[in-house]
């Protein structure tokens, strides 16, 4: 569902974006091309002078949510996973080709790309280098947590990218079946108006 916010901005949204019914879309939002967003996810800018970008290739998968405090932005960089049911508030800035994990935490901070932040963990108020990793449940809060730290590993790096991967053909898979079954109901329709019409012409005296 898209909805304005009170101050009457729309979604702006990428017909070539797959976006569940059951997500919520509200406000000054803006979701790029091959952008999954999965059931039952929350995306909000509703806040005065909130807003919300979605960058190509993005997955917003179920439960997810995505809010933006007054006079903030977040943006999500391209080819960046939202896994299941975590939570990205604004202010926020996710760039390019991470990963946040089942029930992570992300608010009020700057994470650099390629940088995965791991199921159940919280990240607040810190800035956090590219190709990083924040372990399963870690709390990063201060500076010298962020700076302390390990590397992206390959086998992580992998793991990312096939979820990206995974997610753009649920929106080349899902486009097709959804415009597979108008073509199938518009054909339906064409047929039962021409034997209607086939029937009238019986009847003519």
């Amino acid at each position: 569902m898209n909805l304005p916010n009170p101050h009457g901005q729309f979604p702006k949204i990428s017909d070539r974006a797959w976006i569940f019914e059951t997500a919520l879309i509200v406000g000054d939002v803006t979701i790029e091309d091959n952008v999954f967003v999965g059931p039952n996810a929350v995306i909000r800018a509703d806040e005065p002078g909130s807003s919300i970008v979605i960058c190509s290739g993005c997955n917003v998968q179920d439960n997810v949510v995505v809010h933006s405090l007054s006079n903030s932005e977040v943006r999500i960089g391209s080819n960046t996973s939202l896994a299941h049911g975590c939570i990205v508030h604004g202010p926020c800035q996710i760039e390019e080709n991470c990963f946040i994990g089942f029930g992570a935490v992300v608010f009020d901070c700057n994470i650099g790309k390629d940088t995965l932040v791991l199921h159940r963990s919280i990240v607040r108020g810190v800035e956090i280098q590219e190709e990083k990793v924040v372990p399963d449940g870690a709390v990063i809060t201060s500076p010298e947590a962020a700076n302390a730290l390990e590397d992206l590993t390959t086998d992580l790096a992998e793991f990312k990218e096939s979820v990206v991967r995974a997610n753009i053909e649920l929106v080349k898979g899902y486009a097709e079946i959804h415009f597979g079954a108008e073509d199938i109901l518009l054909n339906t329709f064409q047929e039962s108006e021409t034997e209607e019409n086939q029937g009238l012409k019986e009847y003519e005296p």
